[in-house]
Order: structure tokens, then C-alpha cells, then sequence
């Protein structure tokens, strides 16, 4: 699963990959504790995401469904000219195993920021590479 959190103040994102899948049952606009994910002291809200095949999820469809919806315009649809409707598939607002990619916004921070937290991930797996 890819986590991607947004930091509001430096206006900076960080993408986050895990093995397991984690925020199951959460849900767009739930707050949740970023200590799960390496971040300690940080929480966020969920502002949504993708499932595996690359469908958005919609914040006012509930559950973990896929489904077509006909839409004018928002998540998942861009009309080129007003007052055109059109049927697309999104995915319901609840994460499930299947949701490849969360999105979430930084609301509360921790004593450390996040790029010193972040970079420490990085340059350990950076170490053991050659430089040519």
C-alpha cells in the first residue's frame, strides 16, 4: 500500500510504502494516528485515495464498493463543457484491502518534522549502493 501524506505548512508530500495494508475500515475524513506508519506524534485525516486499479475513491459514496455512477462533475470526472453528465466508476469511500494508494493531510505534528523522519528511511537503504 502507498501512503502519500501532505504536509500543509511546507506545502511538501511524502510517499510512504508498507507490505501490509494498514487504515482498514477508515474512512475519507476520518483522523488518523500517523504513529502506525513511522511518524510518531503525527496525526492526519484521510482525503482519499485509489484502489489497484486506479479508480478514485469518492468521498460521498459509502462502503468499499466499485460502482458506476453518473456524474456532472467532481472526483473522478472533468466535464470539458458545462452541463455535460457522464457515467464513470469510482470506488466508496472506506478502505479495503484492494486500495492501493491513501492520501492524508497532516493535521497534528510531532517534535521532529517530517523530513528528518522521512530522510533517515531513505538514507538507510541509500548506504549499501555503489557510486560510479
Amino acid at each position: 500500500m502507498n501512503i502519500v501524506v501532505s504536509d500543509p505548512k511546507t506545502r511538501k508530500a511524502y510517499s510512504i510504502n508498507t507490505e501490509k495494508p494498514v487504515f482498514l475500515g477508515k474512512r475519507i475524513g476520518d483522523e488518523v494516528d500517523l504513529s502506525i506508519i513511522g511518524l510518531a506524534g503525527y496525526k492526519g485525516v484521510i482525503t482519499g485515495g485509489s484502489d489497484k486499479d486506479g479508480f478514485p475513491m469518492k468521498p460521498t459514496l459509502p462502503g468499499t464498493i466499485r460502482k458506476k455512477i453518473l456524474m456532472s462533475s467532481g472526483v473522478g470526472y472533468r466535464p470539458k463543457e458545462k452541463g455535460i453528465k457522464k457515467r464513470k466508476r469510482v470506488r466508496g469511500n472506506t478502505i479495503a484491502e484492494d486500495i492501493h494508494q491513501v492520501n492524508i493531510k497532516v493535521t497534528h505534528y510531532g517534535e521532529k518534522p517530517l523530513e528528518e523522519l522521512l530522510k533517515k528511511e531513505k538514507a538507510e537503504g541509500k548506504e549499501g549502493e555503489k557510486k560510479e
